[in-house]
């Protein structure tokens, strides 16, 4: 049976039969994405110092909606983008697009849809978010396109998908510094090492199509190259942490994130789809533990 990441089997096969194509195209039968996106928005606005804990709290539930919105969205994007790759690869080829289940209209009705609901949580931060926001829809917009004329999609990745740490923090802040510079560079380090892992799953067939990737050029040293890119995430976050004036307990639980990034690495076998995808998803409890070393560390 051909790998694949489609959940087709769990909660959405109880929605209408006309909404199912929609929700595999969100990738709602994924959450890890919106997790993976969610998560460095949540240190952003966890990581300055003076904040509300009620403002804290309105600006992560804006978050999390905003995140799986627009996670949605550029899913959306994507498979609108690569549609006619999907159908050459084993682990995509099933979905809407890809397979004829949704035309390219009611994708693009989709996409308005979602980033209509994307805009109204962008207006509910302030003036700084909205010219943040409207900016990164342009890495939003080219991020499928990467593969085409770089071997660094997945760094491409981690600028897209990273872009809720400085979001976070400029939401919290009204302001850019240097812990929100840090704070990204750690976000967009984080991305390309987990998403190398998941571009591991694809190599044969993006050799077969040919579609760049970081995952096949690291191919040769693919231990080496992830572990070196959490390392210096785990710089970069504690970099971060140093100049918000985090306290000593936020550092024990930054060791116990690099503990858990280490044991990814010893466990990655890039022969295995299964188990790289394991890994990938793994890095939810990453960001977690982060997060809540953030909190310790204003804690203490």
């Amino acid at each position: 049976m051909p790998h694949t990441d489609i959940v087709a089997t769990g909660w959405i096969r109880h929605l209408p039969p006309a909404a199912r194509p929609y929700a595999l195209l969100a990738r709602l039968d994924r959450p890890i994405g919106t997790w993976l996106l969610l998560l460095p928005g949540l240190w952003g606005i966890l990581l300055p110092d003076g904040v509300s804990p009620w403002q804290r709290l309105r600006l992560s539930a804006l978050f999390a909606i905003g995140s799986l919105v627009m996670r949605s969205a550029g899913c959306v994007v994507n498979d609108m983008w690569d549609r006619d790759l999907d159908r050459q690869v084993a682990r995509t080829r099933d979905r809407p697009l890809a397979s004829g289940a949704l035309r390219m209209r009611q994708a693009a009705l989709f996409l308005v849809l979602l980033l209509t609901a994307g805009l109204a949580v962008l207006l509910s931060l302030n003036r700084l978010c909205w010219a943040m926001g409207t900016g990164s829809l342009v890495l939003v917009a080219l991020y499928p396109l990467a593969k085409r004329v770089t071997w660094w999609p997945q760094l491409v990745m981690g600028f897209t998908f990273g872009f809720g740490a400085p979001l976070g923090y400029a939401a919290a802040t009204g302001r850019i510094d240097a812990s929100l510079v840090a704070l990204y560079a750690a976000a967009i380090l984080w991305d390309l090492g987990f998403d190398t892992v998941y571009g591991f799953q694809d190599m044969e067939d993006d050799a077969l199509v040919g579609v760049k990737s970081t995952s096949r050029l690291v191919a040769d040293t693919p231990r080496r190259f992830v572990a070196g890119c959490y390392a210096l995430m785990l710089g970069a976050l504690g970099a971060a942490g140093w100049l918000a004036g985090l306290h000593l307990l936020f550092w024990p639980g930054l060791v116990v994130a690099g503990w858990l990034l280490a044991r990814q690495v010893a466990a990655l076998e890039i022969a295995n789809p299964s188990r790289c995808l394991t890994l990938f998803r793994s890095n939810r409890e990453v960001g977690l533990v982060v997060a809540l070393a953030i909190l310790a560390g204003h804690a203490a």
